[in-house]
Order: structure tokens, then sequence, then C-alpha cells
């Protein structure tokens, strides 16, 4: 397969490019090139996306190609001077207008309303879903065949927004740590590697049709105890688990954040964004790997790559908490 994946030097993209190297496939990664290396074996085509699409990338032919941008622009440049390979296009959970409803799935969910211009994501964080509705669109009207993925919380090595990250690090160093809201939340999250993976085979067969880029929903309890089993945890480490009111009391943020606990979320209005069914995902080829695996290879990465981002609380801070929880 000649595959063209828009991107390829950050996180999943370039995890795609990876994995579709090791295939055997030919990789053609078009990018400025700036913010990071392409695969070993993947060829770099220099493209600014915000310039017309250069000649040796319309000139050549391609099998199918792998999109994750946001800005609706870009994409329908891109989808206009490529429509007849088949299109793989990463889209995101955030298109969907319910966030409180479990076990949605495309289909069962209304989307955002769709914002086909660019927006600055500085000045409106929120445009974000409806710009990614927008590219949705433009995919499938313009392209000759083509699939969404919707993914949720992508987490592994590489991973540049650190939330996941933070729990294996603190997991990691045992002690009394403070768990956020009730043990029986529920998460998701699904390997980059296996979310990459997934979509070579997408671009492979030429599958059709929409569908969610989620890992199993689990409780958080379950997902910080694989954490602890990824880590190999020899330090011994207890739980204090504090209710969402009192956090906010305190000041704390969820999600992401230097003040945040990651992957805390306020319920029940978010019930459903980590709560997605993956049953049709599985059975169009998702395969997952347990969470204590991503736990130990996120561990890894961190150790060896000391400037790796993180976010959350420090440990002062959480000590901080914790005094004032008892």
């Amino acid at each position: 397969m000649d595959l063209l994946v828009l991107g390829g030097t950050v996180f999943l993209s370039k995890a795609v490019a990876a994995d579709a190297v090791a295939r055997g496939h030919r990789v053609t990664c078009a990018c400025r090139g700036t913010s990071g290396s392409v695969p070993d074996g993947a060829e770099l085509l220099a493209w600014d996306r915000s310039e017309p699409p250069p000649p040796p990338l319309v000139e050549r032919r391609y099998d199918a190609v792998v999109d994750v941008a946001r800005h609706p622009s870009r994409v329908r440049s891109a989808v206009r001077a490529l429509p007849d390979p088949h299109w793989v296009f990463v889209s995101t959970i955030n298109v969907y207008a319910d966030d409180s409803t479990p076990g949605g799935r495309p289909g069962t969910l209304p989307l955002r309303e769709e914002i086909p211009d660019d927006v600055d994501l500085a000045t409106d964080p929120e445009a974000y879903g409806g710009m990614k509705v927008a590219c949705e669109r433009i995919v499938t009207e313009g392209a000759r065949t083509s699939a969404v993925v919707r993914p949720g919380l992508i987490v592994g090595p590489g991973d540049p927004t650190g939330r996941f990250t933070y729990w294996p690090s603190r997991v990691a160093d045992g002690g009394e740590i403070l768990a956020p809201g009730s043990p029986e939340d529920v998460m998701q999250v699904i390997d980059v590697r296996d979310l990459a993976a997934w979509i070579v085979t997408m671009a492979e067969r030429r599958t059709e049709g929409v569908y969610d880029g989620v890992g199993e929903p689990m409780p958080i309890r379950d997902l910080l105890a694989a954490c602890e089993v990824g880590a190999g945890q020899s330090r011994a480490a207890t739980y204090t688990w504090v209710g969402q009111d009192r956090l906010q009391e305190l000041g704390v943020e969820p999600w992401m954040g230097d003040d945040a606990i990651p992957l805390w979320l306020p319920r029940p209005e978010y019930d459903g964004l980590p709560a997605h069914d993956v049953a049709p995902s599985l059975e169009a080829g998702l395969s997952l790997r347990p969470v204590a695996e991503t736990s130990r290879d996120t561990l890894e990465w961190l150790r060896a790559t000391p400037d790796a981002p993180v976010t959350g609380i420090s440990r002062e801070r959480e000590a901080e908490l914790l005094a004032a929880v008892r």
C-alpha cells in the first residue's frame, strides 16, 4: 500500500506512520517537519498546510490517506487535491453534543453544530468539536471512500498532554495517593499504538463508516490498579478518595492543568464522555492491549525522557490537599 499520512511527526500520526512502515507499506508524511522527525523508513514531503498542496503531493498516486487535522480549510484543500484514495479521518469524541449519556456511539448521540471556518482555539477552545464536525463532512462528502474515527483519550508513550502520564508516575512513587471523585467513576483510555494499528488496518481494508476510537470503560479504581501492575510497584500505596464537591471547595481543577487532578471529570455532566460503547469498534477490528501494559511502557518512556510533559498537581500540593481533608 502507498500511504499518505498528513502529519507523521507527533504522537498519533507518527504512530500511524511507524506502524505502516513496520508492515512494509510505502509511507509518505506530508507536513512542515518542524515538530519532530518522521519514523525511520518514511519519506518526508515538506508541506505547510496553510499553503496549496505542492505538485509532488498531487502528482503521486496513493492508495490511502490518513489525516488528523482540525482546520476545515486544510482538510478541504487536501480532499480536493486527493479525492480518489481511501481516506481515514481522525476526528474526536468532542464532536458529540451530549457528554452526559454513558454507552453512546455513532448514530446514538447528537453532534455539535458544524463550524465550517478555521477558529483559533487559543481564543475559543470550544470551537474544536464543531470544526471537527465540519472536517468529517468534508471528508465523507468529498472523498470517494472514507472512514471516520472519533478517539477518546489517547494515551501511551509520547503523549504530549501528560494527562494519563500523571498516574503511572504517581502510582510508582507509592505512599498516600489522593484519588479523585468516586472509585466507581468510569474512565476509558486507548493506547496510541492500538489506535494507530487499527487506523492502518482500516486503510488496508478500505473500511468505511464512522467509529469511536476508545478503550474499554472501567471504574477508575480498576484503572489505577492496572497502573500499579504496570509500575511493578515496590512501594506500598494507599488511596484516599476525595469527593468532587470537596475537591471543588479546595480549588482543584478537573482533567488537566497545573492545579488539576488528571482523569477526574465533574459528574454527572460528564458521565458519558469517558464511557462510550467500544463494541462496534472491536467488531470492526480494533484490538486493545491491557492498561497495565500501557502504564508500564508509559512509565519507561517517562524515565527515559526527563522533559516529557506531565500535567497535574505537584506532590507538595497533593500533600496540602490530603492534610486539608483529614
